[in-house]
């Protein structure tokens, strides 16, 4: 019989979604036989788009916005007041979802979101008891209480540092519930063959292939930071990745300096343009240190009161491993440049003992849960769906 597995991810930030995508990839270039389902949350709590409506956008545009234009002071008060509208409304969430698991009946359901994975979990247990609950963390440490890990449920933990599996540990997980990766989920393009020659892709973009090249990279919505990074790198070779910040990439382009930049806007060969790359700048993001790690790039990157709480832990991660440098500020960048590219021999040995294949070690996980579990199908559902609605 065909298993199915949901994927369950938002679009706030996008690297949920990548993930989702990149495995839903993976799984179906393996021939494994399954059916794989992306479950956008937003949508099945909100169908009908009321957010929308009212406010004029999703849910996740605010957050989105407030990325790109660098306003992150104050989001971990914010996320608190987010977690406890998400205990309040813990009873209908769950009303809400044991609903939409009756009507879709997965084999196993793979959570890849942060906060709503103990109502995710609840819903499930009660409708489809016997099906497993996966929690997969795209960010590189948990955030306690009530983040990613929560405490006293009886799922599967995928964890790709051992920050998060200690963490887990600690949360009173049995080592067995508990599965280590080798890093955070990249798309599939970052592990293909480049043939095109690197020094004619450089001169292409207007850029010397002689001279070492920043990639500038604040996720797909950008950062206004980069300007200032634009302007302190005046005479240093770089690529500008604005994401869908199109209003960024103009103004980049405005501005004259004494080294070449080229700015790109989206593109879905990230992996192709860090190719091109010496070394890294931006935010301390799961996916965009782990791609450039992977991409064989040192990295510089921010630390201060504008980063995001549950990505504090990564310039922890940054330090331990010695593949890059974490300042304070954009004042700090021209100095952070000058080091990483005189020492750039000995940061790249370290990045490059890093191996990363968790989104090729992920769905052997999902397999052998998918072996270890009887058809989950419940005999008699009349109490449950009573329950769901109630």
């Amino acid at each position: 019989m065909t298993k199915t597995i949901d994927f369950v991810y938002f679009n706030a930030g996008g690297g949920h979604r990548a993930a989702a995508h990149a495995l839903q990839d993976v799984i179906g270039a393996q021939h494994r036989g399954w059916t794989t389902r992306l479950v956008d949350l937003s949508q099945v709590l909100d169908p009908d788009g009321q957010f929308r409506k009212v406010t004029g956008m999703a849910p996740e545009d605010l957050y989105n916005m407030r990325l790109a234009r660098g306003w992150t002071l104050g989001l971990a008060t914010e996320l608190k007041l987010l977690q406890a509208m998400i205990r309040m409304g813990h009873a209908s969430l769950v009303r809400q979802l044991a609903q939409h698991w009756l009507r879709t009946e997965p084999d196993l359901v793979v959570s890849l979101i942060p906060n709503f994975n103990r109502a995710l979990y609840a819903s499930l247990t009660s409708t489809l008891p016997g099906v497993p609950f996966v929690t997969v963390l795209t960010d590189m440490a948990d955030l306690p209480p009530h983040f990613w890990i929560e405490p006293g449920q009886d799922q599967h933990l995928v964890c790709g540092t051992a920050q998060a599996a200690r963490q887990a540990l600690d949360a009173g997980y049995p080592q067995a519930q508990i599965w280590r990766t080798s890093g955070m989920i990249l798309r599939p393009s970052f592990y293909r063959a480049y043939d095109r020659d690197r020094d004619a892709q450089l001169r292409d973009l207007g850029l010397d292939p002689q001279v070492p090249t920043g990639i500038v990279l604040f996720g797909g919505q950008g950062s206004a930071q980069m300007v200032g990074i634009a302007r302190a790198l005046g005479d240093a070779q770089l690529i500008l990745m604005c994401g869908h910040n199109q209003v960024l990439a103009k103004r980049l382009r405005a501005m004259r300096c004494a080294a070449p930049h080229a700015v790109v806007e989206f593109t879905p060969e990230v992996g192709a343009y860090m190719r091109l790359g010496d070394y890294f700048i931006g935010k301390p993001g799961p996916g965009s240190l782990s791609e450039a790690i992977h991409m064989g790039l040192p990295v510089i990157t921010f630390e201060n009161a504008w980063t995001m709480p549950q990505e504090r832990f990564n310039c922890h991660w940054v330090r331990e491993r010695n593949v890059g440098l974490v300042i304070r500020s954009t004042r700090g960048v021209r100095a952070a440049v000058s080091e990483l590219t005189a020492r750039l021999s000995e940061f790249r040995d370290r990045v490059g003992a890093i191996d990363n294949r968790a989104v090729f070690e992920v769905p052997e996980i999902l397999a052998q849960l998918l072996r270890a579990t009887a058809v989950p199908i419940p005999a008699a559902l009349a109490q449950v769906e009573h329950m769901a609605s109630a």
